[in-house]
């Protein structure tokens, strides 16, 4: 077999396990589909709406840019900001995914280091391919229908994978070298963790603080007419009325085999120096300041607990020091905050219904850190633990007393916080510290139950390559609904808000054919107390009901 059927058969290979994964995964599949619907659809609608009109003004030579930018100089413009932006993606996937290697002494022991770079190389631009295409023709053949020529059909794929195909090769080169330094380079190695925590600590810094737009603009600015935005050129030959560079085109065209030539050797030379080297040693040897943390913390409630619950939290508190990708899922709903925070910066103050919310998550963390799946949790030291002299009751408050340990002083902290730079009054700050308190201290008894009735034993993939035991999804609905419906109930009846939700529910069923259905507002109050109550009465009774599943527990 020759060279490039080589690397040709390993990248069908790669492409092919990556399609099984997700298609043979359903959740991973749904959540893709919805992810996409939710990033994608709003944009694909946008752009079929409006893109058949710019192709209607470009044939008619009315289309232009605004300010004092040229539709060229947009354009390319754009292309290289697109190139820089895949590069900046294919390095992160080279560092988590594309160059840690799966069953390294299989592959590399049947091919050189060159045909495996390569079909790894030739099966992410697969990858990239296959998530833009489809949208990139679809948006091409609006504006061709518009503009009347086919032709912006025919050349926005060959731009895709002119772009792509330059930009993953030097996102792989640049990427197998990070992911050596940080992995096998002992030095950076040590501190890989702390690097990675301040990396996305500044990525998020500059999005939420605006400053991505600012690099964006300087980026988009001077490298215009740079080589990075050659590529361009190739869009405007399907524009009317603009001419495009044939030059620009073919300096576009040798440039990128240049370009991908190089890329590949340096991803060579980083390959072959990356898959033969030894990991650094990072773990040999226990950390003494953790040590003598958990010391200290063991004496601090040695006077106010029992052995057993002390020795439970303890355990919890220095398992998810040593490896704190195990709670990556306390932080998910915080992606979803970066909006709420880039407005808080821009606006220099915090609304109200903000500082509530923020205290709602620590709420909800408080429960999710620990007691959110007990029995799973425990791996393959289940047995050995259930059937043990440790009671339910003990192994549950272990849980619940770390929870509270780590949670606590952010429930005062954050509201404390917040509610001073908000315009809340210091009354209801103080309040709202202490409802906040109360909750971080009740939401781990309850999640307690939950988790317990609905367990998860086995490890699902937090990142690429990292595997940890998380809860299950029902235990995660069941909890959060349990938060989130008397927070609301609490909400209408604080705001007083029967009155307008039921006026609301008489508008919404007029306009639909459906019966009219009448909602009283007293009904909706006493559904809100109902609510209300058996959330204040859930935490209890969930907590009960984990020390008997843990104490009767089966092992069937």
């Amino acid at each position: 077999m020759g060279q490039a059927a080589i690397a040709r058969t390993i990248t069908e290979t790669e492409f092919r396990r990556t399609a099984r994964a997700i298609v043979g995964n359903r959740t991973r599949l749904f959540l893709i589909a919805i992810a996409l619907l939710i990033a994608l659809g709003p944009i694909t609608a946008v752009g079929v709406l409006f893109l058949p009109e710019l192709g209607e003004r470009a044939a008619a030579g009315s289309l232009s840019a605004s300010g004092t930018t040229t539709i060229t100089e947009f354009v390319t413009g754009g292309t290289a900001l697109l190139w820089l932006f895949l590069v900046v993606m294919a390095v992160m996937r080279a560092v988590t995914t594309t160059a840690d290697v799966d069953k390294p002494a299989f592959l590399l022991l049947s091919t050189s280091v060159r045909n495996a770079v390569v079909g790894l190389v030739g099966a992410e631009i697969a990858r990239f391919l296959t998530w833009v295409l489809l949208p990139a023709v679809v948006f091409a053949a609006a504006f061709a229908s518009g503009a009347g020529t086919v032709v912006p059909v025919l050349v926005a794929p060959l731009f895709l994978v002119v772009i792509i195909a330059t930009a993953v090769p030097v996102g792989f080169a640049v990427g197998v070298w990070v992911r050596h330094l940080i992995t096998a380079y002992e030095p950076i190695a040590k501190y890989r963790t702390l690097l990675f925590a301040a990396f996305w600590v500044a990525y998020f810094g500059v999005i939420m603080t605006g400053g991505i737009n600012e690099i964006a603009a300087t980026l988009f600015r001077h490298l215009q007419a740079s080589p990075l935005g050659w590529p361009g050129h190739l869009l405007l030959v399907g524009v009317p009325i603009i001419d495009s560079s044939m030059v620009a085109i073919g300096g576009a065209a040798v440039g990128s085999l240049l370009v991908v030539g190089a890329a590949l050797a340096v991803g060579t030379a980083g390959a072959r120096t990356h898959w033969f080297a030894d990991a650094a040693r990072t773990e040999d040897e226990p950390d003494p300041t953790v040590e003598r943390g958990d010391d200290r913390l063991t004496g601090a409630l040695s006077g106010v607990l029992t052995r057993p619950v002390r020795t439970v939290a303890v355990t919890a508190i220095r398992r998810t020091k040593r490896s704190p990708i195990r709670l990556a899922y306390v932080g998910y709903p915080l992606l979803g905050a970066i909006g709420f925070i880039q407005q808080i910066i821009e606006s220099g103050t915090v609304p109200s219904f903000m500082v509530a919310l923020f205290c709602l998550y620590v709420v909800w963390a408080a429960g999710a850190l620990f007691t959110l799946n007990p029995l799973g949790d425990l791996g393959p030291a289940l047995p050995a633990v259930v059937t043990s002299t440790l009671t339910g009751r003990d192994a549950i408050r272990g849980r619940i007393v770390a929870a509270a340990l780590v949670a606590v002083p952010f429930a005062v902290v954050v509201p404390l916080v917040l509610g001073v730079v908000s315009p809340l009054s210091l009354e209801r700050t103080g309040v709202l510290v202490a409802g906040t308190v109360v909750g971080a201290i009740a939401t781990p008894a309850l999640a307690s139950g939950i988790g317990s009735a609905f367990p998860r034993f086995g490890s699902v993939s937090v990142t690429n390559n990292r595997e940890a035991v998380m809860p299950s999804k029902t235990a995660f609905l069941v909890y959060t609904l349990a938060i989130a419906l008397p927070a609301i109930a609490a909400a209408v009846l604080y705001l007083e808000a029967p009155e307008t939700i039921a006026g609301l529910l008489r508008a919404a069923t007029a306009l639909t054919p459906l019966p009219e259905v009448e909602v009283s507002a007293r009904a909706i109050t006493i559904g809100s107390w109902i609510v209300l109550i058996g959330g204040l009465l859930a935490p209890p009774i969930s907590y009960r009901y984990g020390v008997e599943r843990f104490d009767w527990y089966d092992f069937e």
